[in-house]
């Protein structure tokens, strides 16, 4: 939000950091998320500076500044996080909603335990990664989960891939028990489930994806994996329109959400056909 509002009013970092005393590698690293203002007179300086009046987004940034002094309850994981994902956890916290497009892979808030910790397992070798590092993960994934299973869960609506739930994960039981947990959560109000055949001839987007909406003043914002496991997070309205018009023609391609438990089912019994065949 201060990157936007200094671009807005074609303002060099350089000149807004001596102007207000700061460094320029101070205001680069505030504006990257990388560390926060020491103090709120340090943000209403450069709210100032800015030239923002409206009451409504000054104090609703001063709220997210006196929160952002808080640690964050996956500060313990960070550690084990790749780049990227430490200040996306934080950010899928406070989303209003969460839309995503995850075609290869059961999506993460969906995953059960056994399923998380079986595909961890299986890049272990290949990724050089420690115990240690599978069951933070494991541990910091279920409780990711708490957004959409606690007492004020966020909207989330997810399109999948067929070969997200096709795909094999650890064994035939720990795949019975992922289907079961997709199901379940997408017979709740606020989760819904797509899932896009491989036969469609539909639009299909080969990245992955999730758009958070912050709420106000903030807006959107989207998180796409990148190659090598990173993950890149941006607010420019170019590419969060670019990504929320592929949502939007994902979720013409995909089967109705009413249709997903049936074609779980279809799926698991080809799996079982295919095992004892």
């Amino acid at each position: 939000m201060l990157t936007r509002m200094r671009e807005d009013l074609g303002a060099r970092r350089e000149d807004v950091a001596s102007a207000l005393g700061f460094s320029a590698e101070k205001l680069w690293r505030v504006e990257r998320g990388r560390t926060s203002l020491p103090n709120p007179t340090d943000l209403k300086n450069l709210l100032d500076y800015y030239r923002v009046e409206d009451p409504e987004v000054v104090d609703s940034l001063l709220v997210i500044h006196r929160e952002s002094l808080q640690e964050g309850w996956w500060v313990p994981y960070s550690a084990h996080l790749p780049k990227g994902m430490r200040e996306y956890v934080g950010m899928e916290t406070d989303a209003l909603s969460i839309a995503a497009w995850q075609p290869s892979l059961v999506f993460g808030l969906l995953q059960t335990e056994n399923y998380a910790r079986a595909l961890l397992l299986s890049a272990k070798a290949v990724d050089e990664t420690t115990t240690e590092f599978i069951d933070n993960n494991v541990a910091l994934r279920m409780e990711r989960k708490a957004l959409i299973t606690g007492s004020d869960p966020r909207d989330l609506w997810v399109i999948m891939g067929e070969d997200a739930i096709r795909s094999t994960i650890g064994s035939r039981e720990v795949m019975a028990e992922q289907y079961e947990e997709i199901k379940r959560l997408a017979s709740h109000d606020h989760v819904t489930v797509q899932i896009l055949p491989a036969a469609s001839t539909g639009y299909r987007a080969s990245q992955n994806f999730a758009l958070l909406d912050m709420g106000e003043p903030l807006g959107k914002i989207v998180q796409a994996d990148q190659p090598g496991g990173q993950a890149s997070i941006t607010d420019k309205k170019p590419d969060v329109g670019k990504y929320s018009r592929r949502f939007e023609a994902l979720r013409a391609a995909a089967l109705a959400p009413h249709e997903t438990p049936r074609f779980i089912d279809q799926v698991q019994r080809d799996l079982e056909r295919e095992l004892t065949s």
